[in-house]
């Protein structure tokens, strides 16, 4: 068993939000992202775009639950107020592998900090919103070898877990082979049960 979940949320590329603070105009983009340099990408595709605003600040965050690294990036703005803001939205809506980039184009009047965070932290929350979000499954493949013998007491095994035994595939040759994709948290009672129901013949690889 594990304390990691079984599926986490992530984002597909969502539409353009826009929003005016003050004769500022922000557009907010989110992005799903499965590494570094695929947010960087996203951020520069952006920064091409939009070449003729004063910031593009981002933040994003890259792998699944339990390995999951982030960072955020004020490109020019006051510390603190457009980076980390962006990245505590990311947070509140829960999703992982995910990016959100907020272009900045400034109106003449300065929002001070406060306003600022407020701004870009709108801006971020909105581009989520309106980003599709997906479930990303955490599954494990392992593989079981038994003997012709076993093949009976395999597949009645197998078939007590059809709700977290997504896939099996099968291969008899020299020795059956069985290819089993499941969900994450169910790996040990799957891999326990087949040693077990087999008095420790089948091989887990």
């Amino acid at each position: 068993m594990t304390d990691l979940p079984d599926s986490y949320r992530s984002l597909e590329r969502g539409s353009e939000v826009e929003i005016k603070v003050k004769a500022s105009r922000f557009i907010g983009q989110a992005f799903g992202v499965t590494t570094e340099d695929e947010a960087r990408a996203h951020l520069g595709e952006v920064r091409k775009r939009y070449h003729d605003a004063r910031h593009h600040c981002s933040a994003w965050t890259i792998g699944p639950p339990g390995s999951t690294a982030e960072r955020c990036d004020d490109d020019g703005e006051p510390s603190g107020t457009a980076g980390q803001p962006i990245l505590e939205a990311v947070r509140r809506d829960g999703v992982h592998q995910a990016c959100v980039v907020v272009t900045r184009w400034f109106g003449g009047t300065k929002l001070g900090k406060g306003g600022l965070i407020r701004a870009y932290d709108e801006a971020a929350r909105l581009a989520l919103d309106a980003a599709p979000h997906v479930t990303v499954w955490c599954d494990v493949r392992r593989t079981a070898r038994c003997d012709y013998v076993d093949v009976g007491a395999v597949e009645a095994i197998l078939a007590r877990f059809t709700d977290v035994v997504v896939a099996v595939e099968r291969a008899f040759e020299s020795d059956p082979t069985f290819v089993i994709t499941m969900r994450r948290s169910s790996e040990g009672a799957v891999c326990s049960a087949l040693i077990e129901g087999t008095s420790g013949r089948v091989q887990m690889e």
